[in-house]
């Protein structure tokens, strides 16, 4: 008898995907909304893909955006409300589901194709950070309905608390690898493969030592690393550079450190090619296991989460109870957190915020700055010094000393 195949949790999750995440505006699908617009759309998931066509030179960006909007368009039907419905008491409700999204078997699930139907809109609950940034990109959307005459009001605005929880700036980065854990987790991609491991397993093993180690050196985004070709990487007057397109279709050039040449070199022989890339080389730098096809962002997205929980288990079997923190950060790291990481690194390395900035491209200093974490240190150590009881101050004894 054939295996009964698993129901959609929404029927309209199908209808919504149609439209925003296929090319163009596709027929109707979800709430009409009445008035006069001055975009070309009949439903709130036209009007929703219209804003995410603006985005279409940024492909990371639109997908970010589009998650965020789909999870607020099937919020809404669950409620069987449409965008102009949406008032400000619903905001705090939404960002309450989105730290919870209950019932959770409805809302949350592994990572699975999007025409699967056991597909989920979360892997998880949102953190705090992640829940803030959902709502500065919702604000962003229903500013542009606005202003396309969709909505006539953008509630996001009588938020009274706005700069805190509107402002996606934060003090200082906080979802990263400390270095000992780091060194820790480089040593153990280091481990060679066993005598018996098979030329796959081998080949798997020096594609995720590149993976770890490119994103550890260069600090790029995962989209930037799918999209990383052979001849991106360029030699000028004897230092190498890498040439990338990063978020805004900004391209820069980002010196390369010796480590990350001879990693290159390494992963090149594994490939069967010689040690430096020639100009005349635009092929993918990271491989399927066929050793040609290109890897796209979810595969590496997946790639990377299985090896933080591999790690996880491997650090767990090791220390014990004595890792319960790290063995934690291990299970909770994400693709992004190899970049925060490689920068925040760098920066206790010391190298200048101006570099780093360039590194980071970044825009604005202040959103480089936020991986400087040597005046939290100095701030520490000397809040150290006030105790409970006196301390000895150049050699004195304050033992004997009365009360003023």
């Amino acid at each position: 008898m054939e295996e009964e195949r698993p129901q959609a949790a929404y029927p309209v999750a199908s209808e919504i995907g149609a439209v925003l995440y296929e090319s163009g505006v596709m027929a109707s699908a979800g709430s009409l909304t009445s008035g006069a617009g001055r975009i070309a759309a009949t439903s709130d998931v036209q009007a929703v893909a219209l804003w995410l066509e603006e985005y279409r030179a940024s492909p990371n960006t639109r997908r970010a955006y589009r998650r965020e909007a789909e999870r607020l368009l099937l919020w809404l039907d669950e409620r069987g409300m449409s965008l102009a419905e949406l008032r400000r008491d619903h905001l705090d409700a939404f960002e309450a589901f989105l730290g919870d999204p209950m019932p959770r078997e409805r809302w949350v699930g592994p990572t699975r194709s999007r025409q699967d139907p056991r597909w989920r809109p979360f892997r998880g609950p949102l953190s705090p950070a992640s829940r803030r940034q959902s709502l500065v990109i919702l604000q962003g959307l229903c500013a542009w309905l606005v202003e396309a005459g969709w909505l006539d009001h953008n509630p996001f605005r009588l938020m009274r608390d706005k700069r805190r929880r509107l402002d996606n700036r934060q003090t200082a980065i906080e979802r990263y690898l400390e270095r000992p854990l780091w060194d820790w987790l480089w040593q153990w991609l280091n481990r060679p493969p066993v005598e018996r491991a098979s030329e796959r397993e081998r080949f798997i093993w020096a594609r995720r030592r590149l993976i770890f180690g490119f994103a550890y050196l260069l600090a790029p985004r995962i989209g930037e690393m799918t999209a990383a070709r052979m001849d991106d990487f360029e030699r000028r007057e004897g230092r190498w550079w890498w040439r990338v397109t990063g978020k805004g279709a900004k391209t820069a050039r980002i010196p390369v450190p010796p480590d990350m040449m001879r990693l290159l070199a390494d992963w090149r022989a594994t490939l069967g090619l010689p040690p430096e890339p020639s100009p005349e080389e635009p092929t993918p730098l990271l491989r399927g296991l066929d050793g040609r096809r290109s890897v796209g962002d979810n595969h590496l997205y997946r790639l990377i989460r299985a090896t933080f929980e591999q790690a996880a288990i491997a650090l767990e079997r090791q220390l014990g109870s004595e890792a319960e923190r790290e063995v934690a950060q291990l299970r909770r790291a994400t693709p992004h957190w190899l970049r925060h990481t490689a920068l925040t690194h760098q920066a206790q390395a010391g190298i200048e915020l101006r570099y780093l900035a360039e590194t980071a491209r970044h825009s604005r200093l202040d959103t480089t700055a936020r991986y400087l974490h040597a005046e939290a240190e100095e701030w520490h150590r000397q809040q150290a010094l006030h105790g409970l009881t006196p301390r000895d101050e150049e050699g004195a004894d304050d033992a004997g000393e009365q009360p003023v």
